[in-house]
């Protein structure tokens, strides 16, 4: 993997002067997107799947390409189980909302889980459906035994993330998916940050549902990604009604369109979708397993400068190789906003703080936050270094 060269691609990298860690929020995006969507505006900015001129036949041949190439790159056969949507959390609110659930009926969630697959959750308890968690460890790391105990023959439905956004920790759902199967559940994968960053195949996973963010994969802002079991699909009520989901209406009657475009309401983001192709082409040009051993990489070094660091407590696995690209942390004596802010200062490192919209987590960890610092394809060992420098900084300036 030559990350100078991919480096280059990016004009945000190639023009600037800061470290970008914030990447399990959004990713950067290279050359190869921006001219993709630049190529829609000024060449063929149409309506698809309406018209049938040629700039329209051109729209709808770019989305069903893309349709077609987000298929091989999550392993599956069938284009057509792959639906469009603005982000994760729009295909988690479309299963949870659209699933058949009845009262007295059980989902269950990790302890672990982001806002985007817990507050919907909410909604449907007021039908009369149940909620459970099953616990994680006090890093986050996935117990078997808590998940087995948990899925009872009541729980209908699992609804679970496949990597958490705060400590890094991924969840065998292939195991996972063979356990809710077997008591008559349904399993939905929040993939929002797992996609981007290892080798995803939905077909081998055996997920009936699985959820992605294209924002976080390079792509443009404003699409995303909801897989579904053809039968999933069939049997799912849409989250939204309108142009595109229907075949033929009459004041009396309603004819649904069948997947994917029941779920696919109103204009489609054509340039975010067209731009999603090129993001999904330059990630298969690397690699999503040479993404993974990268990452792991730049975990590695900055384990080796925090074991040196006694102020800093990790929020998460102590192994670099289980936290994936995300490395949760607290400097002792300093609250998680206040770093974040002196390395942006100091050092023009960027990073996120707080709770990461996975607030149940922290609270019942009686923790106020974290620092968050996310590595991607485009940070390098310079990186790494320049954060851990200013890390040191802040620790011998305004640590106790």
């Amino acid at each position: 993997m030559d990350v100078s060269r991919i480096r280059a691609d990016f004009p945000t990298v190639r023009n600037g002067s800061s470290v970008y860690l914030d990447n399990a929020c959004q990713s950067l995006k290279p050359d190869q997107v921006i001219r993709k969507m630049v190529e829609y505006y000024e060449e063929y900015p149409s309506c698809g799947g309406r018209s049938v001129h040629s700039m329209a036949t051109r729209v709808s041949t770019e989305v069903d390409e893309t349709r077609e190439k987000m298929a091989r790159f999550f392993g599956s056969d069938d284009p057509r189980c792959f639906v469009f949507t603005k982000n994760a959390t729009e295909g988690l609110n479309t299963v949870a909302l659209g699933l058949d659930l009845r009262p007295g009926d059980t989902v269950l969630t990790s302890d672990a889980e982001h806002n985007s697959n817990h507050v919907q959750w909410f909604k449907v308890q007021e039908r009369g459906i149940k909620r459970r968690f099953f616990r994680t460890s006090e890093r986050g790391e996935f117990d078997i035994e808590a998940y087995k105990e948990a899925v009872t023959r009541d729980v209908k439905a699992v609804s679970v993330t496949q990597t958490s956004n705060v400590t890094g920790v991924t969840y065998p759902i292939k195991e996972m998916a063979e356990i809710a199967h077997d008591a008559g559940a349904v399993i939905s994968v929040d993939g929002a940050q797992a996609a981007p960053h290892m080798h995803v195949n939905v077909t081998d996973l055996d997920a009936d549902f699985y959820s992605a963010s294209m924002h976080k994969m390079l792509a443009p802002t404003g699409v995303g990604m909801l897989y579904g079991k053809e039968e999933a699909l069939k049997n799912l009520r849409p989250l939204m009604y309108g142009g595109g989901t229907v075949g033929l209406t009459t004041y009396d009657t309603v004819k649904t369109s069948p997947a994917p475009e029941k779920f696919e309401a109103g204009l489609l983001n054509y340039s975010g979708i067209i731009g999603t192709s090129a993001a999904l082409d330059y990630l298969s040009r690397i690699g999503m397993k040479e993404v993974e051993a990268h990452e792991i990489s730049l975990q590695r070094i900055v384990q080796k400068a925090i074991d040196d660091m006694p102020e800093v407590s990790i929020v998460g696995p102590e192994d670099p190789a289980s936290r994936g690209g995300i490395f949760s942390f607290n400097v002792k004596g300093l609250s998680s906003h206040d770093v974040a802010v002196m390395m942006d200062s100091i050092g023009s490192v960027m990073v996120r703080s707080g709770m990461h919209c996975a607030h149940p987590f922290f609270e019942s960890r009686d923790l106020g936050g974290s620092v968050r610092a996310s590595f991607y394809i485009y940070n390098d060992r310079g990186d790494m270094e320049r954060f851990l420098e200013t890390l040191r900084k802040i620790i011998r300036a305004f640590s106790k």
